[in-house]
């Protein structure tokens, strides 16, 4: 069985906090939903999107609904990002693939995590 998996987090650098109660949809390379989840507290999934057999070699998109999570913390509409996406290639499915984004309204960064 493969000890591969993917996860991630966000972190709201705007606020100096964990990004809590953001909607997170994972994609295949194709468009096909794989997934959909909420992050937790600390801005984490509560487990891997994926993990073992299910993650295989290929093309996924994250794609990060910033902007509701934004105007909820406010009520206000999303200043300038919507929804971020993040497209990353598996070419080990044995490895640790973590996605962390980190992000204001205004701008993100997002790299291979540990």
């Amino acid at each position: 069985m493969s000890a591969g998996r993917l996860t991630t987090h966000v972190l709201d650098t705007a606020n100096g906090h964990p990004a809590r109660d953001m909607t997170i949809e994972l994609l295949s390379g194709t468009g096909e939903a794989i997934k959909s989840v909420v992050t937790n507290s600390d801005g984490r999934c509560d487990g891997p999107l994926l993990e073992g057999a299910a993650l295989a070699v290929g093309a996924y998109e994250l794609r990060f609904h910033v902007g509701d999570y934004f105007a909820g913390l406010d009520g206000t509409p999303a200043a300038f990002l919507d929804v971020v996406p993040v497209r990353f290639i598996v070419s080990d499915p044995e490895a640790h693939y973590h996605v962390p984004l980190l992000v204001s309204p205004f701008g993100y960064s997002t790299y291979r995590g540990s």
